[in-house]
């Protein structure tokens, strides 16, 4: 440990600190607020370590740590709450921190720069706004079933049809209800121009970032994969390999082995859930590409294209799916690991390295 390692558990207004020495005696406590913080931490001396939870306002204050000249490791909080003991307390959260610390199996979050959280905050903006927009066109859709005019499912033929159907003065629909449903036509306009608008911002950073570019040639991976990637992953070389970054992206087995019995089960689910929706989606577009050219022109078709139409009819088209997840998570990391144009000539295991 070094010479002074200071934890912290961070809170909205109040912070508590404990100091540890280098034998990982705590030295000091303290419980500050957000303003008796902020000069409490300016005023460490460079070389001291601060340890956080990877969580709320933990990447803003690790680049103002690092800033002044100090070490920060940033814990992920399910590590850390195993060594948190008896009841839960912020004086409890900051020793189990300097315990978590003292384990060096524990690999430490990368702290993000500030266009990597503008990227996160993007795409959670557009994502909220595509759940509102998805939520109003089912409100009008229930509403219209009400008075007997089914909508089939979609939101292209949602935004076709209702729009007609409230032009149309000779339909069945009361005046008060095509005036309410207009007022919801026009919020889904606004959220649609909104996404757009977002939409444009990422095709604009993904055209000026070389990462962007680089990674997009990767099957399956668009604009907002791309963006997406840059701005959760803080940094793709603290995985070592293709598997150790699919796995951390939840795209593994779940494995419960003893002995000589090995077992795999479902994927993990144990990480960036978006991230792992945005390529669970890309690789059924790969899919469709690939039994397409097996179909129609099969002496064209890739090795990969081959293995996933093949695997399609063995396992069935979902599995498929999320076992060319995985593969397109192992592609990515060496395109952005080893920083190399993609291959498609590449062998399927060569991504795995």
């Amino acid at each position: 440990m070094n010479a002074m390692t200071v934890a912290v558990d961070l809170a909205k207004d109040v912070f508590e600190i404990a100091v540890a020495n280098r034998a990982g005696r705590i030295v000091e406590r303290k419980r500050l607020t957000r303003r008796q913080f902020e000069p409490w931490i300016d005023a460490r001396p460079a070389g001291t370590t601060v340890v956080m939870e990877a969580c709320t306002m933990a990447h803003y204050w690790g680049r103002r740590c690092v800033a002044h000249g100090l070490a920060v490791r940033l814990l992920p909080p399910q590590y850390v709450r195993p060594y948190v003991r008896r009841n839960k307390t912020d004086r409890a959260d900051a020793e189990g921190l300097l315990e978590a610390h003292r384990c060096g199996g524990i690999q430490a979050v990368a702290v993000k720069t500030v266009e990597q959280q503008t990227l996160q905050t993007l795409h959670r903006v557009r994502t909220q706004w595509q759940a509102a927009r998805t939520a109003r066109l089912n409100v009008m859709r229930g509403i219209l079933r009400e008075y007997g005019i089914t909508i089939a499912v979609g939101a292209r033929t949602a935004m076709t049809r209702i729009p007609a159907l409230l032009d149309d003065t000779t339909s069945s629909l009361p005046a008060l209800v095509r005036a309410s449903l207009a007022m919801v036509l026009e919020e889904v306009r606004a959220l649609e121009a909104r996404v757009a608008q977002i939409d444009q911002q990422l095709g604009r950073i993904a055209r000026e970032q070389p990462i962007a570019r680089r990674l997009q040639q990767v099957p399956g991976v668009g604009v907002i994969t791309a963006t997406a990637l840059m701005g959760a992953v803080g940094d793709i070389h603290a995985f070592r390999r293709g598997r150790q970054f699919a796995s951390w992206l939840g795209l593994t087995p779940r494995e419960s082995s003893s002995g000589m019995r090995r077992s795999l089960g479902r994927i993990s689910k144990r990480g960036n859930v978006y991230l792992r929706c945005l390529l669970t989606h890309g690789s059924r577009a790969v899919l469709l590409a690939a039994q397409r050219a097996v179909r129609v022109a099969p002496h064209r078709a890739t090795r990969f294209q081959q293995w996933a139409a093949e695997l399609a009819i063995r396992r069935g088209p979902n599995k498929a799916a999320i076992a060319i997840a995985n593969k397109l998570a192992r592609r990515v990391w060496v395109v952005w690991h080893r920083d190399v144009d993609f291959d498609a000539s590449a062998p399927c295991g060569a991504a795995a390295a």
